[in-house]
């Protein structure tokens, strides 16, 4: 697999966004230990970033796991914010309540455990930031989805879009999961609904704007 940004760079900018916060360091370090895909504390402060500057208060999360990203959503939100997440482990949901109930911030949180995509028609309405972290073979069917319930101007924020190099020439293994995330870029950047970017931090991050 490709490095997508050199290792001494990510671990230069991991000590400088390092702001000591204990929960989510024992997030992280339940993510080494449990091989837990996160998206890790370079990303996470991206996903600060994005939300303060759209002034977002209403996130939909397709894919949360025990909380990691949400924890961000929650923080840079702020009070009174609505963050919706999906899981289907009972485990995972009760091992984000722990944490996100130390990190003062369950209260702006909700879980429906149940399928992303189905969670997200569900609840319908209108959403500030959707965030897409679903499995790759269902990323092509979201980009549509997301651009129904984003409201003008929100954000389309999905992780692991350069799929450790999958998505290059040469590098594709024939799996449905890089064909998924090589259709979902292919969809995402021809929508005419959407301006988008990709941020290669990590794995490669894109953000559309809902035009």
């Amino acid at each position: 697999m490709t490095e997508i940004v050199n290792p001494r760079i990510e671990e230069y900018l991991r000590r400088r966004y390092d702001d000591g916060d204990p929960v989510r360091l024992e997030m992280e370090e339940m993510a080494r230990a449990r091989r837990f895909p996160i998206v890790g504390p370079l990303v996470g402060r991206l996903l600060e970033v994005l939300t303060r500057s759209i002034g977002a208060r209403r996130i939909f999360e397709l894919g949360s796991g025990y909380g990691y990203s949400a924890l961000h959503f929650a923080r840079a939100a702020g009070p009174g914010s609505s963050v919706h997440c999906t899981e289907l482990a009972e485990d995972n949901i009760r091992l984000a309540e722990g944490f996100l109930t130390r990190a003062a911030v369950w209260d702006r949180v909700t879980y429906h455990r149940q399928e992303a995509t189905a969670a997200l028609r569900a609840a319908g309405g209108t959403w500030d930031i959707i965030y897409n972290d679903i499995d790759k073979d269902g990323y092509p069917a979201v980009v549509e989805l997301a651009h129904a319930h984003l409201r003008p101007g929100g954000l389309f924020i999905t992780d692991n879009v350069l799929w450790s190099g999958r998505v290059l020439d040469g590098e594709d293994d024939g799996k449905p999961a890089t064909a998924g995330v090589k259709e979902f870029t292919a969809r995402l950047f021809a929508h005419r609904g959407f301006l988008t970017s990709i941020n290669p931090t990590r794995d490669g991050v894109a953000v559309a704007l809902r035009l």
